[in-house]
């Protein structure tokens, strides 16, 4: 067995090569501006695949690095400076992949994983409906056997940048007899397939990352499925445990980003100082607050991924760190607007509140991506705490003698 690297001298390596490889970040990250960072990205993955740095928590046989946690920490934190492919990370890397290793047979594995460390494939999630709200399970989007093959039909919403993504992981229902959990599938499904249309969402914020796709008897193979036939909940509880770890900091697929937070504390104390607030006593408790939020969230980060990973918390546990980043998230994006005062409102374009007021018109997706903060409670309180469900009307009943509003 071959002895791995010491994180130390990975990370000397990683030092040196990034400085050699990537060009210096050219400011805070703030997700896909304009459709040229997606080919920028495919690019930028490559060199890291080609330098022996992309998937550096994915096995080796996938062409990943097969190396832990600790290893992605260290490369990670030597990455900042430098320009990155940060839109492969979510939903690609830390969602949708890992989605295929944990499912995937052998062949889907080595086809779509490798393109990912290569830089080859994005991949997107095709699960929220138009009129399905919370209730994943509740999806009517089918996928009906035809031969060798299926046929999807259906609506998706809501799904980041799948308009430059190759492949979509497709929830859908392949059985109308038994009750609405027991008879879905997940399915591989190609972008840009004939019958599929996607149209772009414009948001309040002026970004048109989101989607919303039409499948109009979209030809899908036997081998499109992942995981079993029918067993599609179980698929996408293990897609949905993947998101929430994404979305709350524990994921160890994510590469080269700095926590999923709108502004950060020296952003916070350049805001003060540019104001000139900077020496104001309720700014600096706002600063204070701001800090102690970030070092408790960093240490639960560092204690539920402990655990996950050791066995010693169940999956959902994921749950409460994704709950956690939310409402942390939202806190930091408050306090920025209450130190930045009238400037959030009236900056300029490129002034110092232009963002901020960008952040604030986009501060509630923090409660709804990766499952509402509401989801994420019921979680907390049934699966971990082992409070009641709460009732539905629907539970055990065939979907097709479920009731439907209009």
């Amino acid at each position: 067995m071959t002895e791995l690297e010491s994180v130390a001298e990975f990370r000397d390596r990683a030092r040196r090569w990034l400085k050699d490889n990537l060009p210096a970040a050219t400011g805070r990250y703030s997700g896909p501006e304009n459709d040229d960072i997606w080919d920028r990205s495919r690019q930028l993955q490559r060199i890291l695949s080609d330098g022996g740095f992309a998937g550096i928590c994915y096995p080796k046989e996938y062409g990943g690095q097969g190396l832990t946690t600790a290893h992605q920490r260290a490369f990670t934190e030597e990455s900042f400076e430098y320009e990155m492919p940060l839109v492969f990370n979510i939903p690609t890397l830390s969602i949708c992949a890992p989605t295929i290793l944990d499912l995937g047979t052998e062949e889907q594995k080595r086809t779509h994983l490798t393109a990912v460390l290569r830089g080859e494939e994005l991949l997107v999630q095709f699960l929220s409906e138009p009129r399905g709200g919370s209730d994943l399970a509740g999806l009517t989007t089918r996928a009906d056997r035809d031969g060798d093959e299926w046929v999807l039909n259906g609506s998706k919403i809501w799904s980041s940048g799948a308009y430059a993504a190759d492949y979509g992981i497709c929830l859908a229902r392949t059985n109308w007899d038994v009750p609405k959990h027991e008879g879905l599938t997940l399915f591989l499904v190609p972008v840009h397939a004939p019958g599929v249309t996607i149209q772009r969402i414009k948001q309040v914020t002026g970004s048109t990352e989101f989607c919303q796709e039409f499948f109009d008897d979209v030809r899908l193979p036997a081998d499109s499925v992942l995981g079993e036939v029918n067993g599609g909940w179980a698929a996408a509880s293990r897609l949905l445990f993947h998101e929430r770890s994404a979305m709350g900091g524990t994921s160890p697929y994510m590469s080269g980003s700095r926590p999923r937070l709108s502004v950060d504390l020296s952003e916070l104390v350049e805001l003060a100082r540019s104001v000139g607030r900077l020496d104001d006593p309720a700014v600096r408790e706002d600063i204070g607050e701001a800090r102690a939020m970030f070092r408790v969230r960093d240490q639960l980060v560092a204690r539920v991924s402990r655990q996950l990973a050791s066995g010693e918390l169940p999956p959902p546990a994921s749950s409460i760190v994704r709950l956690f980043s939310a409402e942390n998230a939202q806190l930091q994006i408050d306090k920025a607007i209450r130190i930045a005062g009238a400037s959030a409102a009236t900056a300029a374009p490129d002034g110092t509140g232009r963002q901020l007021g960008i952040d604030y018109l986009f501060r509630n997706s923090w409660s709804l991506a990766g499952g509402s903060a509401e989801m994420s409670r019921n979680v907390i309180s049934e699966r971990l705490l082992g409070m009641p469900r709460e009732f539905a009307a629907d539970r055990g009943v065939p979907f097709n003698q479920v009731k439907h509003g209009r």
